[in-house]
């Protein structure tokens, strides 16, 4: 769907509107269009909504928010920083809006923070219009990669991974090759001996088959597999999953966590790997004898 045609002025009110694999339909009153420009990748736009606040669009698909970014990026950040019992190295692959860069820099444990990201020009506008994700000045131990993150874990490099988060975007368009078992492989290959990954992993009501495979994909990889979940508002349906391989590590430490933030705490850490019922199923994890 065209922006213009996701931007319509209805009345005297700016609606924005983001279709969900053409089943569902999402409406946002907007305040005012706060920038607006073409990348050489996708177009971007920055938006004022009312409940929302300021929203960050890629190519009509609202990717964060002010307003609950927040939730997204805690969750897929300090819970594995929490599994990891003294993570030094620390790579993010995507997370052009610097909200999981933000959150890692919390840990003063961390030496190293390498964000690859592809498209450039996300992050200068995340920087400068979203200030409540990103923080608006960047950690000086964050160090910008911008390249295709599904080449830079193909390179080799003289040192490895603790933890390796991979805060991708939907799979769609070349984010398709973030969700795949190749990526996988050269993702456990660029961790430490001891190290773990944790992407995120989509609704398990709306995109299963993604869940699955991601959760079969990472099985054939680690020893340790650990799927969770949250609630963040502005994605399809709300529910959302995050998924942990792990090559050693798998209990959580909640006792430890004293970061300042918005959602997560001691009880949500050691809580969001309780499972519902249809998600074991579909994980093929139930045992209905227990």
């Amino acid at each position: 769907m065209k922006t213009e045609e996701c931007l319509q002025r209805i009345g005297d009110d700016l609606w924005f509107t983001e279709i969900d694999r053409n089943n569902l339909k999402i409406y946002y009153r907007i305040k005012e269009v706060v920038y607006r420009e073409n990348s050489p990748l996708q177009e971007i736009i920055v938006l004022d909504s009312y409940d929302f606040g300021r929203m960050l669009v890629l190519d009509d698909a609202v990717q964060t928010t002010s307003g609950d970014g927040y939730i997204y990026n805690e969750m897929i950040s300090h819970v594995p920083l929490n599994i990891h019992p003294s993570p030094k190295n620390v790579l993010i692959i995507g997370g052009g809006d610097c909200g999981v860069a933000r959150e890692v820099s919390k840990y003063s444990n961390v030496e190293r923070i390498d964000m690859v990201e592809i498209d450039e020009m996300v992050v200068r506008t995340s920087l400068k219009y979203l200030p409540e994700v990103s923080g608006g000045k960047p950690d000086p131990r964050v160090n910008f990669i911008f390249q295709d993150g599904t080449c830079y874990v193909k390179e080799k490099r003289d040192y490895l991974y603790d933890v390796i988060i991979i805060d991708s975007s939907d799979p769609v368009g070349p984010a398709v090759k973030l969700f795949e078992l190749d990526f996988y492989k050269d993702v456990y290959d660029n961790l430490c001996k001891d190290g773990l990954m944790v992407c995120q992993s989509e609704s398990p009501i709306f995109y299963t088959e993604i869940f699955t495979k991601i959760y079969k994909n990472l099985s054939s990889l680690f020893p340790i597999v650990k799927p969770y979940m949250a609630t963040v508002p502005t994605y399809p349906g709300g529910f959302w999953t995050f998924t942990i391989g792990s090559k050693k590590y798998f209990d959580v430490n909640p006792g430890k966590f004293d970061k300042e933030t918005k959602y997560v705490n001691r009880e949500i850490i050691e809580s969001c790997f309780a499972l519902p019922n249809f998600v074991k199923e579909e994980l093929g994890i139930i045992n209905y004898e227990n």
